[in-house]
């Protein structure tokens, strides 16, 4: 290297190097005089290709250091590399021929110091509220009891110890526990898989689905628990189905997570307390509410039971409402046969009456004077029907002369057929009101016969003469020489005349005995 670095006095037999040359020898030295380095320095630009490979700059107020991340280092990382990020950078310095660049291949990143963490955790913090994942709105209410507890903790910590204990103490509940690292670079995907793998369980399954998550960790200092403030826990608690309780660190340990869950507990301990109810006090509220309708139930029906009693007081005897009704019913029982009887009566007087003026002579009589007015009232209709006939044949000789006989002849033909259908229908007329008297005639003739003494002989009656009058008495039989009795069919006679023909009545055979002498 000493050669390459002599001034050679102009025009003599200087050696002549490559570029490849020069760039070995470069790498070469630089390598040999830094290893391995700590460079404490802010991160520029930040480069992501698809390769995997993480390109960014070192910088400084002064300088600026390019640096490369090879891609199975960059997933090891615990810190990304974010812009603006004060970071001590540990890696190797080489240089890069094809650029004729020098350049820090880093092995490991960290940040430098609590006031990089602080800054990048409020960044972190900035860009997931914006997209809100910590929106009030997002979050669920917890069950009121539980059947199952899911619990994301370091299964050898006192941390579950004392969330099992809180538990058993308060109302002891079944505990699912997905053990996880609780610091350091397994943290966060071992926790974003525990909450994953929490609400893919099926409900009902081998292994049942808990109703309630709690990530729970002790206290530790801001490195401890950065676990807990990675994007990807954050996002799996943010998407959570099941409810979820952050109880990471003491109460003045505020973490990433506790912003994303349903519920921040200040200490494990105090996430069980969150998770159950106290098992006594939800009994004695119980029994106080069982004592609280016992009381309730016992003054109801006291009151009413009371109540009834009072009213029951004014009430009636049930015999004093149906001796009133009784009596009546009673009384209506007695006086119905009589009533029967005396309506039966009356009724047959009405119907006495109303046949003893219905008699065969009377009728006959009305007969003959609807004949006779009929007959009358034909013998008008046909003057009736004659004089306006001659009146017109009148007025046709006055008028013939100054009339054309054609005319004349069609006038009489038109008239004639006028006068014809006059004529008819007058006829009909006349001819339906002889047949509707006539018919009124057949229709009272027929009552007469029907209201006939011998129609009621048809339905059972008799007829008693004594000496050929009739008998209306037992008196008057009494007296008789000799009994006729007449049916429907026939005469018989009763008593010592009963061979001799019964003189022969004043009345007429078709008109009816005298009332009182059917039976």
């Amino acid at each position: 290297m000493s050669d390459l670095i002599e001034d050679p006095t102009p025009g003599s037999n200087a050696p002549e190097f490559t570029v490849s040359e020069i760039s070995g020898a470069v790498k070469r030295m630089i390598e040999g005089e830094f290893g391995h380095v700590r460079v404490r320095a802010e991160i520029g630009r930040v480069s992501r290709p698809r390769s995997g490979h993480v390109y960014l700059d070192l910088k400084d107020d002064r300088a600026v250091l390019s640096g490369v991340i090879w891609k199975g280092v960059a997933s090891r990382l615990a810190t990304q590399p974010e812009e603006g990020l004060e970071v001590v950078a540990t890696g190797r310095l080489t240089t890069f021929p094809g650029q004729s660049k020098y350049q820090i291949v880093i092995e490991d990143i960290a940040p430098a110091g609590m006031g990089a963490l602080m800054a990048m955790l409020e960044k972190r913090k900035a860009a997931l509220a914006a997209e809100g994942l910590f929106a009030a709105e997002r979050k669920r209410p917890l069950p009121f009891l539980p059947e199952i507890i899911g619990v994301v903790t370091s299964p050898s910590g006192a941390v579950i110890r004392d969330i099992l204990h809180r538990l058993r103490d308060r109302f002891p509940r079944k505990v699912l526990i997905w053990p996880v690292a609780v610091q350091g670079e397994r943290c966060a995907p071992e926790v974003t898989r525990a909450i994953e793998g929490f609400n893919a369980l099926s409900p009902g399954g081998a292994l049942p689905r808990p109703d309630l998550i709690i990530v729970a960790r002790g206290g530790g200092s801001v490195e401890d628990l950065w676990g807990f403030n990675e994007e990807s826990v954050v996002r799996a608690a943010a998407a959570s189905d099941i409810p979820l309780i952050s109880a990471v660190g003491h109460e003045t340990d505020t973490t990433l997570i506790d912003h994303a869950a349903d519920r921040r507990a200040p200490t494990p301990s105090a996430a069980a307390e969150m998770a159950v109810p106290v098992r006594r006090d939800l009994l004695a509220w119980a029994a106080e509410q069982e004592a609280r309708l016992t009381g309730a139930l016992n003054q109801g029906l006291t009151w009413r039971g009371q109540r009834l009693t009072d009213m029951s007081r004014a009430l009636p005897r049930p015999e004093a409402l149906i001796e009133g009704p009784r009596q009546k019913l009673d009384w209506a029982d007695q006086r119905l046969p009589a009533a029967l009887i005396a309506n039966v009566r009356r009724e047959e007087v009405r119907l006495n009456r109303a046949s003893g003026g219905l008699r065969p002579g009377l009728l006959s009589n009305r007969v003959a004077v609807l004949r006779d007015r009929v007959a009358e009232r034909g013998d008008r209709l046909g003057r009736a029907l004659e004089r306006p006939t001659e009146a017109g044949k009148r007025d046709l000789g006055r008028i013939v002369l100054r009339l054309d006989p054609g005319r004349i002849e069609e006038a009489r033909r038109r008239g004639q057929r006028e006068l014809e259908a006059l004529s008819a229908r007058l006829s009909r007329a006349g001819q339906g009101q002889i047949e509707g008297w006539r018919d009124r005639l057949s229709a009272l003739d027929r009552m007469r016969q029907t209201l006939g003494y011998t129609e009621t002989l048809k339905r059972g009656y008799a007829v008693v003469r004594g000496d050929g009058e009739v008998v209306t008495s037992k008196a008057a039989a009494a007296k008789a020489a000799a009994l006729e009795i007449e049916f429907a069919d026939g005469r018989i006679g009763v008593g010592a005349g009963a061979g001799k023909p019964a003189s022969t009545s004043k009345k007429s055979k078709d008109e009816p005995p005298e009332q009182g002498s059917l039976f």
